[in-house]
Protein backbone atom coordinates (compact mmCIF):
# COMPACT_ATOMS: atom_id res chain seq x y z
CA UNK A 1 0.00 0.00 0.00
CA UNK A 2 1.98 2.94 -1.02
CA UNK A 3 0.32 5.47 1.30
CA UNK A 4 -1.59 5.00 3.99
CA UNK A 5 -3.00 7.23 7.34
CA UNK A 6 -4.35 4.76 9.21
CA UNK A 7 -1.63 1.68 9.63
CA UNK A 8 0.69 3.23 12.54
CA UNK A 9 -1.54 6.40 14.32
CA UNK A 10 -0.50 10.08 13.47
CA UNK A 11 1.86 8.85 10.73
CA UNK A 12 2.07 9.05 7.06
CA UNK A 13 2.89 5.41 5.92
CA UNK A 14 3.58 2.80 3.13
CA UNK A 15 2.40 -0.79 4.08
CA UNK A 16 3.82 -3.81 3.32
CA UNK A 17 2.20 -6.69 3.46
CA UNK A 18 4.17 -10.43 3.96
CA UNK A 19 2.11 -13.23 3.28
CA UNK A 20 1.34 -16.28 5.39
CA UNK A 21 -0.56 -17.04 8.63
CA UNK A 22 -0.41 -20.35 10.63
CA UNK A 23 -3.23 -19.29 12.11
CA UNK A 24 -6.81 -19.60 10.60
CA UNK A 25 -9.31 -16.96 12.63
CA UNK A 26 -12.79 -16.92 11.57
CA UNK A 27 -13.37 -13.19 10.70
CA UNK A 28 -9.45 -12.70 8.73
CA UNK A 29 -10.13 -9.98 6.38
CA UNK A 30 -7.03 -10.83 4.60
CA UNK A 31 -7.26 -14.52 3.88
CA UNK A 32 -5.39 -14.32 0.91
CA UNK A 33 -2.67 -13.90 2.56
CA UNK A 34 -2.83 -16.97 4.75
CA UNK A 35 -1.13 -19.12 2.10
CA UNK A 36 2.58 -18.22 1.51
CA UNK A 37 3.20 -16.37 -1.54
CA UNK A 38 4.62 -13.88 -4.02
CA UNK A 39 2.83 -10.97 -5.63
CA UNK A 40 5.64 -7.99 -5.37
CA UNK A 41 9.23 -8.47 -5.49
CA UNK A 42 11.42 -7.45 -2.41
CA UNK A 43 13.88 -5.36 -5.37
CA UNK A 44 10.15 -3.95 -6.74
CA UNK A 45 8.92 -2.46 -3.03
CA UNK A 46 12.69 -1.04 -1.74
CA UNK A 47 13.10 0.62 -5.29
CA UNK A 48 9.59 2.41 -4.43
CA UNK A 49 10.75 3.73 -0.88
CA UNK A 50 13.61 4.90 -1.90
CA UNK A 51 11.61 6.78 -4.35
CA UNK A 52 9.70 7.84 -1.18
CA UNK A 53 12.37 9.13 0.95
CA UNK A 54 11.63 12.42 3.16
CA UNK A 55 7.69 11.94 2.41
CA UNK A 56 6.92 9.30 4.13
CA UNK A 57 7.30 8.98 8.12
CA UNK A 58 7.68 5.25 7.78
CA UNK A 59 6.92 1.86 6.90
CA UNK A 60 4.59 -0.78 8.57
CA UNK A 61 5.09 -4.23 8.25
CA UNK A 62 1.65 -6.14 8.28
CA UNK A 63 0.29 -9.09 6.85
CA UNK A 64 -0.96 -12.27 7.29
CA UNK A 65 2.11 -12.65 10.11
CA UNK A 66 5.17 -10.57 9.02
CA UNK A 67 7.30 -12.23 11.65
CA UNK A 68 6.68 -15.63 9.57
CA UNK A 69 8.93 -14.45 7.42
CA UNK A 70 12.78 -15.37 8.22
CA UNK A 71 13.81 -12.50 6.45
CA UNK A 72 12.40 -10.18 7.91
CA UNK A 73 14.99 -8.83 10.06
CA UNK A 74 17.55 -7.99 7.08
CA UNK A 75 14.67 -6.22 4.82
CA UNK A 76 13.81 -4.30 8.40
CA UNK A 77 17.55 -2.85 8.63
CA UNK A 78 17.66 -2.40 4.57
CA UNK A 79 14.72 0.35 4.99
CA UNK A 80 16.03 1.46 8.03
CA UNK A 81 19.36 2.62 5.88
CA UNK A 82 16.69 4.87 3.80
CA UNK A 83 16.24 6.66 6.75
CA UNK A 84 12.61 5.51 7.93
CA UNK A 85 11.57 3.78 10.89
CA UNK A 86 9.79 1.09 10.86
CA UNK A 87 6.20 -0.05 12.74
CA UNK A 88 5.06 -3.37 12.88
CA UNK A 89 1.74 -5.38 12.91
CA UNK A 90 1.71 -8.90 14.54
CA UNK A 91 -0.63 -11.19 16.36
CA UNK A 92 2.18 -12.31 18.36
CA UNK A 93 2.84 -15.19 17.22
CA UNK A 94 6.55 -15.72 17.33
CA UNK A 95 7.77 -14.41 20.66
CA UNK A 96 11.64 -15.44 19.78
CA UNK A 97 11.65 -13.27 16.17
CA UNK A 98 9.74 -10.32 17.93
CA UNK A 99 12.84 -10.45 20.72
CA UNK A 100 15.53 -10.16 17.96
CA UNK A 101 13.76 -7.42 15.60
CA UNK A 102 12.51 -4.77 18.42
CA UNK A 103 15.85 -2.96 18.73
CA UNK A 104 15.17 -1.77 14.68
CA UNK A 105 11.00 -1.07 15.50
CA UNK A 106 9.51 2.38 16.92
CA UNK A 107 6.22 1.43 17.02
CA UNK A 108 4.23 -1.92 17.11
CA UNK A 109 0.61 -2.77 16.79
CA UNK A 110 -0.40 -5.95 19.10
CA UNK A 111 -3.35 -8.08 18.11
CA UNK A 112 -5.36 -9.30 21.32
CA UNK A 113 -8.39 -11.15 19.72
CA UNK A 114 -9.97 -12.32 22.87
CA UNK A 115 -9.88 -13.87 26.57
CA UNK A 116 -6.62 -16.44 26.57
CA UNK A 117 -9.31 -19.32 27.32
CA UNK A 118 -11.07 -18.48 23.71
CA UNK A 119 -7.61 -18.12 21.95
CA UNK A 120 -7.60 -21.91 20.62
CA UNK A 121 -11.39 -21.88 19.60
CA UNK A 122 -10.90 -18.83 17.22
CA UNK A 123 -7.84 -19.08 16.11
CA UNK A 124 -7.73 -22.76 15.29
CA UNK A 125 -4.58 -24.03 16.81
CA UNK A 126 -3.92 -25.49 20.59
CA UNK A 127 -1.87 -23.52 22.59
CA UNK A 128 -2.24 -19.72 21.02
CA UNK A 129 -2.36 -17.46 23.76
CA UNK A 130 0.82 -18.18 25.55
CA UNK A 131 3.28 -17.05 22.36
CA UNK A 132 0.81 -13.60 22.64
CA UNK A 133 1.38 -13.88 26.51
CA UNK A 134 5.29 -13.62 26.15
CA UNK A 135 4.89 -11.02 22.99
CA UNK A 136 3.07 -8.79 25.74
CA UNK A 137 5.17 -8.77 28.32
CA UNK A 138 8.04 -7.88 25.86
CA UNK A 139 6.28 -4.82 24.80
CA UNK A 140 5.97 -3.81 28.13
CA UNK A 141 9.50 -3.97 29.48
CA UNK A 142 10.67 -2.72 25.85
CA UNK A 143 8.22 0.19 26.06
CA UNK A 144 9.60 0.55 29.90
CA UNK A 145 13.30 0.60 28.73
CA UNK A 146 13.00 2.57 25.62
CA UNK A 147 10.29 4.76 25.72
CA UNK A 148 9.38 3.42 22.20
CA UNK A 149 4.92 3.10 22.03
CA UNK A 150 2.87 0.19 20.98
CA UNK A 151 -0.52 -0.34 20.86
CA UNK A 152 -3.03 -3.35 22.30
CA UNK A 153 -6.09 -3.94 19.88
CA UNK A 154 -9.14 -5.84 19.44
CA UNK A 155 -10.88 -6.88 16.18
CA UNK A 156 -14.58 -6.89 18.03
CA UNK A 157 -18.28 -8.59 16.93
CA UNK A 158 -20.69 -9.52 19.36
CA UNK A 159 -20.77 -12.70 17.37
CA UNK A 160 -17.94 -14.07 19.20
CA UNK A 161 -16.85 -11.61 21.99
CA UNK A 162 -19.43 -10.11 24.10
CA UNK A 163 -19.39 -6.50 25.45
CA UNK A 164 -18.89 -7.76 28.85
CA UNK A 165 -16.40 -10.37 28.01
CA UNK A 166 -14.67 -6.96 25.73
CA UNK A 167 -14.64 -5.00 29.19
CA UNK A 168 -13.00 -8.09 30.77
CA UNK A 169 -10.30 -8.39 27.99
CA UNK A 170 -9.87 -4.65 28.56
CA UNK A 171 -9.56 -4.86 32.17
CA UNK A 172 -6.74 -7.45 32.28
CA UNK A 173 -4.58 -5.86 29.19
CA UNK A 174 -4.76 -2.93 32.28
CA UNK A 175 -3.60 -5.23 34.94
CA UNK A 176 -0.71 -6.00 32.59
CA UNK A 177 0.37 -2.45 31.96
CA UNK A 178 -1.55 -1.73 29.07
CA UNK A 179 -1.93 1.98 28.29
CA UNK A 180 -2.96 2.20 24.69
CA UNK A 181 -6.04 0.06 23.19
CA UNK A 182 -8.01 0.24 20.31
CA UNK A 183 -11.29 -1.78 19.34
CA UNK A 184 -11.63 -2.28 16.16
CA UNK A 185 -15.56 -3.11 14.51
CA UNK A 186 -15.38 -6.08 12.67
CA UNK A 187 -16.46 -5.49 9.08
CA UNK A 188 -17.18 -8.27 6.96
CA UNK A 189 -15.20 -6.75 3.81
CA UNK A 190 -12.55 -4.01 4.46
CA UNK A 191 -15.02 -1.41 2.32
CA UNK A 192 -18.26 -2.70 4.42
CA UNK A 193 -19.77 -0.78 7.12
CA UNK A 194 -19.49 -2.67 10.83
CA UNK A 195 -22.55 -3.57 12.20
CA UNK A 196 -22.46 -4.07 15.93
CA UNK A 197 -21.87 -0.89 18.09
CA UNK A 198 -20.31 -0.77 21.81
CA UNK A 199 -22.84 0.95 24.00
CA UNK A 200 -22.08 4.01 25.90
CA UNK A 201 -21.78 2.57 29.19
CA UNK A 202 -18.99 0.23 27.80
CA UNK A 203 -17.22 3.13 25.71
CA UNK A 204 -17.09 4.94 29.00
CA UNK A 205 -15.77 2.45 30.81
CA UNK A 206 -12.61 1.76 27.96
CA UNK A 207 -12.25 5.47 28.10
CA UNK A 208 -11.33 5.26 31.71
CA UNK A 209 -9.21 2.47 31.87
CA UNK A 210 -6.37 3.65 29.13
CA UNK A 211 -4.28 6.59 28.78
CA UNK A 212 -5.10 6.34 24.94
CA UNK A 213 -8.78 4.21 23.58
CA UNK A 214 -9.49 4.47 20.55
CA UNK A 215 -12.83 2.81 18.65
CA UNK A 216 -12.58 2.13 14.98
Amino acid sequence: MPFSTVDWPDRLTATLFVSGCPWRCHYCHNPHLQPRNTRVQWEDALSFLKSRQGLLDGVVFSGGEPLMEVELPSMVRAIRKLGFDIGLHTAGIYPDRLHAILPDLAWVGLDIKTLPERYDQLTGRAGSWTPVSSCLQQLREWARRTGQPYECRTTWSEDWLSQPKLLELAAMLKNEGVQTYAVQRFRSAPDREPVDRLLPQTEAVLNALFTSYTLR
